[in-house]
């Protein structure tokens, strides 16, 4: 099951100080909208996320269909099959795809600890 790419989706309180500090150790804006209280950046091969008012808690994220750069990357094992092999592995999900419809979805779970994953497709 390929996931694609990662990323951790951290919950700031001050997205602008955190954008700051965040660049000070090398990260580069890669997308989002600081109006918006969102951002992507980047440092190397890294990619961090900062969300402002949008979760409560830091969240792993995987984005099937993208590399690391959030360019299309083809073939992609589509959310709704990585739901499917999921539930057959008996693995919870606190957010189910609609399994029909077609393109951008997302499911959400949890890991044994309590950490949020977010499988987030955006294709």
């Amino acid at each position: 099951m390929e996931l694609g790419a990662f990323s951790v989706s951290l919950t700031v309180k001050d997205i602008h100080a955190s954008k700051a500090f965040y660049e000070k150790l090398g990260f580069e804006t890669l997308g989002g909208d600081i109006a918006n209280n969102w951002l992507i950046l980047k440092n190397g091969s890294t990619v961090i996320g900062l969300f402002q008012g949008m979760f409560e808690k830091n969240l792993l994220t995987f984005n099937p269909g993208w590399d690391q750069n959030a360019q299309n990357i083809d073939p992609f094992t589509d959310v709704r099959e990585i739901q499917k092999q999921l539930l057959e592995k008996g693995i919870t999900l606190t957010r189910e795809a609609n399994t029909e419809t077609e393109g951008p979805e997302y499911i959400t779970l949890e890991d044994p600890d309590g950490n949020q994953i977010l499988i987030d497709q955006h294709r």
